[in-house]
């Protein structure tokens, strides 16, 4: 008996101290974030120290999130004990999330704003946009504990946040301002929950083949941020679907995915076209999907409702989904089975597939027919964003025909629907075979490209470089020689706007540039800046040295597309090296050429490596030297860098 008590106790302690499939603590500057993911139950605290202090915790579940903002400045210290929590209502719902503890380096906390709802609620609160009346929750006292909670606006489980104060006191004022305090600094418990409809979790081992890297960091964020319904595009602020970013990293992770992840990822896309196979963009879901329809006066309803105003992702489908399916072993073994998968509406994986396809074709042929700038594929009108510089100032505020839609995607969009239809895979879906695919995918990688050629000669080169250097722009004097690169985008009148850019990536990854067109693109980006893209911190996606001064300020490090640090463009330019490299056609030269920005490249990247899993990062000066720094924590940075971005991920392949 005594033996089977011990047995018994024994197995019982095991089970309370077997911990979460998934926790992971990343810091960055003033920000400490703690994922959690354990079942059905996924989330992520951010905790904001200093001026502006916070706590967002973020559900990948409906994109839903609570969060507090703090009227004092704070240190946050958060307890890696955090543990999943359920609440049972009396209906019969369910709402999940995590209890934390924290303390705080100060003696008194007000309440500045508490918000539950939304996580594009809870950023339209950051951007100081106006927050609808329906999501506010007035908070109730209980003991030492606050409470913040509310229904959905459906009348759905809702969400819940409170905050016990461990070693004080709770207080509302006369004017319902809600004050935390101890006589010394304040420790806390803080329950976060969302009533959200879990997602289905792709376990760690169902992800990455034996070969992938063994990063932990990385391999946790990719793992938080992948379910069989989609896969999420960054945490805190985007924990849903974004076509873009679902395709891109396929493409760079995709040599050490399983099938699973990739095929959940292509799915999503997949069954998210429009009526004429343009790929979504972006999707409100859970409560957002709710309010905009009440806003709209339309009947209420959860539906995902999908944007299309971006434009490159309707040209990355095709040669990801070709890459997939005819160059991988998985892809080829699983094709034929993969296209007959129906959607919910029994349309085939196949037939949408071929939807995108006559999209693709049907965009492109102008072009092919007069290769005028006019006729190159735009942004649509009325809007300033449509490629991942999607910023309102990402292509100047004035481009209209970017390079990489046009100079990359089109063309390998039309090279890879030639060749899956070649295949015979879309046989049964689509009919006949469009005869001047291979015709118009030649007209636009012979044509395009042209058009956003800029060639300065040694002395124009050196008086721009120089107006940036007494702009203030860059610290020392610049020998400058005759430098020809590609512009990140045309105007409205076919104007090259003439940034440095990392898009060259695109072309590298996608299409087989020629020689000269190679040596355009890595002689003159490949430099240190401010002659190039690289740095000690790593490769900036934007150069604006050789623009105007005006383009300064628009392109500097506090903007999201400016003189900044993308990882997953970093990794696709190294992904795009690496694939030239594999060509058999090119001079010893132009393979001289491409190792030395191989090199180059991977030194910038490791670097840069200390934000590595972060959506991007700016730069300082320390010591004459370009030292990394976090993204949207200085003045007047434009917006926040997420922790975990899931084509941040992609060095798992390098």
């Amino acid at each position: 008996m005594r033996w089977l008590l011990a047995l018994c106790l024994f197995l019982l302690a095991g089970t309370a101290q077997a911990g979460p499939e998934l926790r992971i603590s990343i810091t960055e500057g003033r920000i400490q974030n703690d994922f959690f993911r354990d079942g059905d139950i996924a989330a992520h605290l951010v905790a904001k120290s200093g001026d502006g202090a916070r706590l967002v915790v973020a559900f990948p579940a409906g994109n839903s999130g609570v969060g507090l903002w703090f009227e004092e400045a704070t240190n946050w210290s958060v307890s890696p004990a955090i543990s999943g929590h359920r609440m049972a209502l009396a209906d019969g719902g369910v709402r999940r999330g995590i209890v934390a503890e924290l303390a705080s380096s100060a003696h008194h906390l007000t309440i500045k704003r508490a918000l539950l709802g939304s996580v594009r609620v809870l950023r339209d609160y950051g951007y100081a946009n106006p927050i609808p009346s329906s999501v506010e929750a007035t908070p109730t006292i209980a003991g030492n504990k606050v409470i913040w909670e509310r229904r959905r606006i459906d009348g759905d489980p809702g969400y819940y946040q409170a905050l016990e104060v461990l070693n004080g006191r709770v207080g509302i004022d006369a004017n319902g301002v809600v004050h935390l305090s101890a006589d010394a600094p304040v420790r806390l418990r803080y329950t976060a929950l969302t009533g959200e409809r879990p997602l289905s979790p792709i376990p760690a081992a169902a992800l990455l083949k034996p070969g992938a890297g063994t990063d932990p960091q990385l391999r946790q964020a990719l793992t938080f941020l992948s379910y069989d319904e989609k896969l999420l595009a960054g945490s805190w602020q985007y924990n849903t679907y974004f076509g873009r970013d679902t395709l891109m990293s396929l493409r760079l992770l995709m040599p050490v995915l399983k099938p699973r992840a990739i095929e959940a990822g292509l799915s999503s896309v997949l069954l998210r076209l429009d009526a004429n196979g343009e790929v979504a963009h972006e999707e409100d879901v859970g409560e957002f999907a709710l309010l905009a329809r009440a806003g709209e006066g339309e009947e209420l309803s959860d539906a995902p409702r999908l944007d299309y105003k971006m434009v490159d992702d309707d040209f990355m489908l095709a040669p990801i989904m070709a890459h997939y399916l005819l160059e991988t072993a998985d892809g080829r073994r699983r094709a034929r089975a993969f296209l007959a998968r129906q959607g919910s509406d029994g349309t085939s994986f196949g037939a949408l597939l071929a939807r995108n396809l006559n999209y693709v074709a049907t965009r492109a042929r102008p072009f092919s027919a007069d290769p005028v700038y006019s006729n190159l594929i735009g942004l649509h009108d009325g809007l300033t964003v449509g490629e991942w510089r999607d910023s309102q100032l990402g292509l100047g505020g004035d481009g209209r025909y970017p390079y990489d839609i046009n100079a990359a995607l089109v063309p390998a969009a039309l090279q890879a629907a030639d060749k899956l239809y070649a295949s015979g895979l879309l046989q049964p879906y689509s009919g006949q075979r469009p005869a001047d695919l291979d015709t118009m995918a030649s007209v636009w990688q012979n044509q395009a490209l042209r058009l956003f050629a800029v060639a300065l000669s040694r002395q124009d080169a050196s008086d721009r470089l120089g107006r940036f250097v007494a702009a203030g722009q860059w610290a020392a004097p610049v020998d400058a020689k005759e430098t020809a690169f590609y512009a990140l985008a045309l105007d409205q009148a076919g104007k090259t706007i003439p940034v440095m850019h990392s898009d060259i990536g695109f072309a590298l990854l996608f299409t087989q540039p020629r020689e000269a067109e190679l040596a355009a693109a890595l002689s003159s980006t490949m430099q240190p800046f401010p002659k190039g893209l690289l740095s000690s911190a790593g490769m900036f996606v934007a150069n604006p040295a050789y623009a105007e001064p005006p383009r300064y300020a628009v392109f500097d490090r506090s903007r999201y597309h400016g003189t900044v640090i993308w990882s997953w463009h970093q990794a696709m330019m190294l992904a795009g090296v690496d694939r030239q490299l594999l060509r058999r056609d090119l001079s010893k030269a132009t393979v001289s050429l491409l190792r030395d920005a191989r090199a180059r490249l991977r030194k910038a990247i490791a670097d840069g490596r200390a934000l590595r899993g972060s959506e991007l990062w700016s730069w300082t000066i320390n010591a004459d030297r370009i030292v990394a720094v976090p993204f949207g924590q200085g003045a007047g940075d434009e917006t926040e860098s997420n922790a975990a971005q899931l084509w941040s991920t992609a060095s798992l392949n390098q």
